[in-house]
Protein backbone atom coordinates (compact mmCIF):
# COMPACT_ATOMS: atom_id res chain seq x y z
CA UNK A 1 0.00 0.00 0.00
CA UNK A 2 1.48 3.62 -1.12
CA UNK A 3 -0.12 6.67 -1.45
CA UNK A 4 -1.92 9.47 1.21
CA UNK A 5 -5.72 9.22 2.06
CA UNK A 6 -8.09 11.66 3.29
CA UNK A 7 -10.20 10.40 5.77
CA UNK A 8 -13.52 12.20 7.08
CA UNK A 9 -15.60 10.92 9.66
CA UNK A 10 -18.67 12.74 11.50
CA UNK A 11 -22.34 12.23 12.89
CA UNK A 12 -24.40 14.62 14.30
CA UNK A 13 -22.32 15.97 16.61
CA UNK A 14 -18.59 15.70 15.71
CA UNK A 15 -16.56 15.55 12.49
CA UNK A 16 -12.91 14.60 11.96
CA UNK A 17 -11.01 15.67 8.54
CA UNK A 18 -7.08 14.49 8.54
CA UNK A 19 -5.25 12.59 5.86
CA UNK A 20 -2.48 10.22 6.63
CA UNK A 21 0.33 9.35 4.88
CA UNK A 22 2.81 6.83 5.67
CA UNK A 23 2.52 3.29 7.25
CA UNK A 24 1.96 4.25 10.76
CA UNK A 25 0.54 7.05 11.76
CA UNK A 26 0.37 7.78 15.96
CA UNK A 27 -2.25 9.67 18.13
CA UNK A 28 -1.79 11.06 21.23
CA UNK A 29 -3.34 13.07 23.97
CA UNK A 30 -5.18 13.16 27.46
CA UNK A 31 -7.85 11.92 28.21
CA UNK A 32 -11.00 13.42 26.36
CA UNK A 33 -9.69 14.90 23.81
CA UNK A 34 -11.41 12.62 21.51
CA UNK A 35 -9.21 9.73 20.81
CA UNK A 36 -11.14 6.56 22.15
CA UNK A 37 -14.41 8.52 19.89
CA UNK A 38 -12.83 8.45 17.02
CA UNK A 39 -12.24 4.99 17.07
CA UNK A 40 -14.99 4.04 18.28
CA UNK A 41 -16.89 6.14 14.94
CA UNK A 42 -14.84 4.36 12.99
CA UNK A 43 -16.09 0.80 14.52
CA UNK A 44 -19.85 1.65 14.46
CA UNK A 45 -19.50 2.58 11.15
CA UNK A 46 -17.87 -0.47 9.71
CA UNK A 47 -20.59 -2.55 11.83
CA UNK A 48 -23.84 -0.78 10.93
CA UNK A 49 -22.92 1.58 7.94
CA UNK A 50 -24.99 4.63 7.26
CA UNK A 51 -27.25 3.02 9.61
CA UNK A 52 -25.18 3.78 12.44
CA UNK A 53 -25.59 7.61 11.74
CA UNK A 54 -22.13 7.91 11.14
CA UNK A 55 -20.78 8.80 7.65
CA UNK A 56 -16.99 7.83 6.56
CA UNK A 57 -15.26 8.83 3.19
CA UNK A 58 -11.97 7.34 2.31
CA UNK A 59 -10.96 6.01 -1.04
CA UNK A 60 -9.83 2.62 1.57
CA UNK A 61 -11.78 0.50 3.73
CA UNK A 62 -11.18 1.77 7.48
CA UNK A 63 -11.45 -0.94 10.06
CA UNK A 64 -10.58 -0.99 14.10
CA UNK A 65 -8.55 -3.99 15.60
CA UNK A 66 -8.49 -4.78 18.79
CA UNK A 67 -9.15 -7.80 21.59
CA UNK A 68 -7.07 -11.33 21.72
CA UNK A 69 -8.02 -12.65 18.37
CA UNK A 70 -6.24 -9.34 16.69
CA UNK A 71 -3.94 -11.73 14.75
CA UNK A 72 -6.36 -13.69 12.99
CA UNK A 73 -8.33 -10.40 12.47
CA UNK A 74 -5.28 -8.67 11.09
CA UNK A 75 -4.64 -11.72 8.49
CA UNK A 76 -8.08 -10.81 7.43
CA UNK A 77 -7.01 -7.31 6.42
CA UNK A 78 -5.42 -6.07 3.04
CA UNK A 79 -4.91 -2.76 2.11
CA UNK A 80 -6.57 -1.07 4.77
CA UNK A 81 -6.16 1.63 7.22
CA UNK A 82 -6.05 0.02 10.37
CA UNK A 83 -7.32 1.37 13.89
CA UNK A 84 -6.14 0.93 17.02
CA UNK A 85 -6.61 2.26 20.80
CA UNK A 86 -4.20 2.13 23.47
CA UNK A 87 -6.37 -0.38 25.52
CA UNK A 88 -4.86 -3.44 23.66
CA UNK A 89 -1.88 -5.23 25.10
CA UNK A 90 -0.33 -6.34 22.02
CA UNK A 91 0.48 -2.65 21.37
CA UNK A 92 3.89 -2.24 22.51
CA UNK A 93 5.24 -5.89 21.72
CA UNK A 94 7.40 -7.62 19.25
CA UNK A 95 4.61 -9.65 17.70
CA UNK A 96 2.65 -6.68 16.96
CA UNK A 97 5.87 -4.90 15.33
CA UNK A 98 6.88 -8.43 13.13
CA UNK A 99 2.96 -8.56 12.09
CA UNK A 100 2.87 -4.80 11.06
CA UNK A 101 6.52 -5.36 9.08
CA UNK A 102 5.63 -6.93 5.68
CA UNK A 103 1.71 -6.27 6.14
CA UNK A 104 0.46 -4.39 3.13
CA UNK A 105 -1.92 -1.67 5.70
CA UNK A 106 -1.62 1.59 7.54
CA UNK A 107 -1.94 1.88 10.95
CA UNK A 108 -3.64 4.76 12.97
CA UNK A 109 -3.05 4.00 16.82
CA UNK A 110 -3.87 6.26 19.39
CA UNK A 111 -1.34 5.81 22.24
CA UNK A 112 0.45 8.27 25.05
CA UNK A 113 3.32 5.91 24.89
CA UNK A 114 6.04 5.70 22.65
CA UNK A 115 5.88 2.55 21.59
CA UNK A 116 10.09 1.62 20.35
CA UNK A 117 9.75 -1.70 18.38
CA UNK A 118 8.01 0.44 16.20
CA UNK A 119 9.72 2.97 13.54
CA UNK A 120 7.22 5.74 13.23
CA UNK A 121 8.40 9.59 11.93
CA UNK A 122 8.23 12.43 14.10
CA UNK A 123 6.22 13.89 11.66
CA UNK A 124 3.75 11.65 11.49
CA UNK A 125 2.59 11.76 15.44
CA UNK A 126 -0.53 14.23 15.85
CA UNK A 127 -3.40 15.35 18.53
CA UNK A 128 -6.57 16.47 18.04
CA UNK A 129 -7.69 20.25 18.15
CA UNK A 130 -11.17 21.65 17.60
CA UNK A 131 -10.52 24.08 14.87
CA UNK A 132 -13.55 26.07 15.67
CA UNK A 133 -14.19 26.12 11.61
CA UNK A 134 -17.84 25.50 12.06
CA UNK A 135 -18.41 27.09 15.44
CA UNK A 136 -21.74 28.40 13.77
CA UNK A 137 -23.09 24.94 13.50
CA UNK A 138 -23.79 22.23 15.79
CA UNK A 139 -21.55 20.21 14.79
CA UNK A 140 -17.97 19.91 16.50
CA UNK A 141 -15.15 20.11 13.99
CA UNK A 142 -12.26 18.22 15.05
CA UNK A 143 -8.75 17.91 12.92
CA UNK A 144 -5.06 16.59 13.88
CA UNK A 145 -2.34 18.78 14.60
CA UNK A 146 1.12 17.99 14.71
CA UNK A 147 2.89 17.93 18.39
CA UNK A 148 6.29 18.27 16.94
CA UNK A 149 6.63 21.11 14.43
CA UNK A 150 9.45 21.84 12.29
CA UNK A 151 12.21 24.67 14.34
CA UNK A 152 12.91 27.59 12.80
CA UNK A 153 16.29 29.01 13.95
CA UNK A 154 16.36 32.40 14.22
CA UNK A 155 19.97 32.39 14.40
CA UNK A 156 22.64 30.09 13.14
CA UNK A 157 23.07 27.30 15.38
CA UNK A 158 26.90 26.55 16.13
CA UNK A 159 27.64 23.63 18.28
CA UNK A 160 30.70 22.23 19.73
CA UNK A 161 29.55 18.38 20.46
CA UNK A 162 27.90 16.81 17.75
CA UNK A 163 25.92 13.23 18.60
CA UNK A 164 24.99 11.25 15.96
CA UNK A 165 22.54 8.27 15.74
CA UNK A 166 24.72 6.47 13.00
CA UNK A 167 27.67 4.22 13.86
CA UNK A 168 28.59 3.87 10.07
CA UNK A 169 28.04 6.17 7.13
CA UNK A 170 26.45 8.92 8.42
CA UNK A 171 28.61 9.46 11.33
CA UNK A 172 31.73 8.78 8.96
CA UNK A 173 30.46 11.49 7.01
CA UNK A 174 30.15 13.98 9.68
CA UNK A 175 33.41 13.17 11.76
CA UNK A 176 35.09 13.58 8.57
CA UNK A 177 33.10 16.93 7.06
CA UNK A 178 32.85 18.93 10.12
CA UNK A 179 35.41 21.71 10.29
CA UNK A 180 38.27 21.00 12.17
CA UNK A 181 38.53 22.36 15.76
CA UNK A 182 34.56 23.39 15.39
CA UNK A 183 33.61 20.50 17.39
CA UNK A 184 33.44 16.69 19.09
CA UNK A 185 32.12 14.19 16.97
CA UNK A 186 30.24 11.24 18.77
CA UNK A 187 28.34 8.55 17.64
CA UNK A 188 24.97 6.94 19.86
CA UNK A 189 25.17 3.73 18.54
CA UNK A 190 21.37 3.90 17.73
CA UNK A 191 18.50 5.92 18.33
CA UNK A 192 17.44 4.61 21.59
CA UNK A 193 21.11 5.21 23.20
CA UNK A 194 20.67 8.98 22.30
CA UNK A 195 19.13 9.93 25.36
CA UNK A 196 22.04 8.52 27.55
CA UNK A 197 24.66 10.06 25.57
CA UNK A 198 23.27 13.78 25.59
CA UNK A 199 22.92 13.11 29.60
CA UNK A 200 26.68 11.78 29.84
CA UNK A 201 27.93 15.26 27.78
CA UNK A 202 28.53 18.86 29.79
CA UNK A 203 28.79 20.85 26.60
CA UNK A 204 26.87 23.80 26.18
CA UNK A 205 26.05 23.95 22.72
CA UNK A 206 24.98 20.62 21.39
CA UNK A 207 23.55 19.03 18.18
CA UNK A 208 21.48 15.92 17.98
CA UNK A 209 21.48 14.20 14.42
CA UNK A 210 19.08 11.24 14.27
CA UNK A 211 16.54 10.02 11.47
CA UNK A 212 13.16 11.12 11.94
CA UNK A 213 11.37 8.74 9.69
CA UNK A 214 11.67 6.35 12.38
CA UNK A 215 12.20 8.57 15.79
CA UNK A 216 9.10 8.95 16.67
CA UNK A 217 9.41 6.79 19.76
CA UNK A 218 12.18 8.90 21.30
CA UNK A 219 10.35 12.40 21.07
CA UNK A 220 8.83 12.54 24.10
CA UNK A 221 12.01 12.11 26.39
CA UNK A 222 14.07 14.00 24.06
CA UNK A 223 11.97 17.05 24.38
CA UNK A 224 11.78 16.87 27.91
CA UNK A 225 15.95 17.18 28.02
CA UNK A 226 15.93 19.91 25.57
CA UNK A 227 14.06 21.73 27.74
CA UNK A 228 15.95 20.98 30.81
CA UNK A 229 19.23 21.82 28.62
CA UNK A 230 19.78 24.90 27.38
CA UNK A 231 21.60 24.77 23.95
CA UNK A 232 20.25 21.36 22.97
CA UNK A 233 19.08 21.12 19.56
CA UNK A 234 17.81 17.91 17.72
CA UNK A 235 17.95 17.60 13.90
CA UNK A 236 15.93 15.65 12.06
CA UNK A 237 16.17 14.59 8.78
CA UNK A 238 14.42 11.99 7.16
CA UNK A 239 17.95 9.95 7.39
CA UNK A 240 21.39 10.91 6.45
CA UNK A 241 20.55 8.89 2.55
CA UNK A 242 17.95 11.35 2.43
CA UNK A 243 19.90 13.95 2.54
CA UNK A 244 22.30 12.85 0.38
CA UNK A 245 19.64 12.79 -2.03
CA UNK A 246 17.95 16.22 -0.91
CA UNK A 247 21.32 17.78 -1.95
CA UNK A 248 21.11 17.83 -5.70
CA UNK A 249 24.53 15.95 -6.22
CA UNK A 250 22.72 13.20 -7.89
CA UNK A 251 21.28 14.87 -11.05
CA UNK A 252 17.72 12.25 -11.79
CA UNK A 253 13.85 13.37 -12.43
CA UNK A 254 12.82 10.09 -11.00
CA UNK A 255 14.80 11.26 -7.40
CA UNK A 256 13.06 14.87 -7.91
CA UNK A 257 9.90 13.24 -8.30
CA UNK A 258 10.78 11.15 -4.85
CA UNK A 259 11.11 13.81 -2.92
CA UNK A 260 8.67 16.07 -3.77
CA UNK A 261 5.96 12.91 -2.90
CA UNK A 262 7.34 10.19 -1.03
CA UNK A 263 4.11 8.62 -0.28
CA UNK A 264 3.56 7.97 -3.95
CA UNK A 265 6.56 5.36 -4.30
CA UNK A 266 7.16 4.08 -0.92
CA UNK A 267 5.26 0.97 -0.58
CA UNK A 268 4.27 -0.35 2.84
CA UNK A 269 4.27 -4.16 2.28
CA UNK A 270 8.30 -3.62 1.46
CA UNK A 271 9.42 -0.75 3.75
CA UNK A 272 9.06 -0.54 7.24
CA UNK A 273 10.01 2.69 7.60
CA UNK A 274 10.81 5.37 4.94
CA UNK A 275 14.48 5.43 6.30
CA UNK A 276 15.27 2.28 4.85
CA UNK A 277 13.57 3.10 1.05
CA UNK A 278 15.74 6.38 1.22
CA UNK A 279 18.57 3.98 1.42
CA UNK A 280 17.94 1.72 -0.76
CA UNK A 281 16.97 4.16 -3.43
CA UNK A 282 20.42 6.13 -2.80
CA UNK A 283 22.40 2.68 -3.50
CA UNK A 284 20.42 2.00 -6.54
CA UNK A 285 20.90 5.65 -8.03
CA UNK A 286 24.61 5.57 -6.85
CA UNK A 287 25.47 1.93 -8.05
CA UNK A 288 28.41 1.62 -10.63
CA UNK A 289 29.19 5.26 -10.39
CA UNK A 290 31.85 7.27 -8.63
CA UNK A 291 29.15 7.80 -5.95
CA UNK A 292 28.59 4.36 -5.37
CA UNK A 293 27.00 4.40 -1.51
CA UNK A 294 27.01 1.79 1.13
CA UNK A 295 25.23 1.83 4.28
CA UNK A 296 28.09 0.17 6.14
CA UNK A 297 31.24 2.03 5.12
CA UNK A 298 30.88 5.73 4.01
CA UNK A 299 32.54 6.05 0.41
CA UNK A 300 35.08 8.67 0.91
CA UNK A 301 34.23 10.90 -2.57
CA UNK A 302 31.29 12.01 -0.34
CA UNK A 303 34.02 14.03 1.83
CA UNK A 304 34.73 16.08 -0.93
CA UNK A 305 35.00 19.50 0.09
CA UNK A 306 32.31 20.68 -2.92
CA UNK A 307 30.05 17.22 -2.71
CA UNK A 308 29.96 18.17 1.38
CA UNK A 309 29.54 21.29 1.20
CA UNK A 310 26.37 20.22 -0.84
CA UNK A 311 25.29 17.75 2.03
CA UNK A 312 25.59 20.14 4.83
CA UNK A 313 23.91 23.42 3.29
CA UNK A 314 20.55 21.02 3.32
CA UNK A 315 20.88 21.58 7.29
CA UNK A 316 19.06 25.21 7.34
CA UNK A 317 20.25 26.70 10.03
CA UNK A 318 23.19 24.60 11.24
CA UNK A 319 26.89 25.69 10.96
CA UNK A 320 29.48 22.69 10.98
Amino acid sequence: MKGSYAITVSNAKLRYDFTIRRNITIIKGNSATGKTTLVEMIREYYESGEDSGIHLKCEKSCRVLGGRDWKALLSLMDETIVFIDEENAFLPTKEFAEAVRGSDNYYVIVTREGLPNLPYSVEEIYGIRESGKYASLKQTYNELFHIYGKTDYTKPVKPEYVIVEDSNSGYEFFTGAVEKGRCKVVSAGGKSNLFVETIKSSADNMLIIADGAAFGSEMDRMMKQIQRKKGMVLYLPESFEWLILQSGIISDGMVNAVLEKPENFINSQEYFSWERFFTALLIQMTKDTYLKYSKKKLNEVYLQEEIASKIIQQMTGIEL
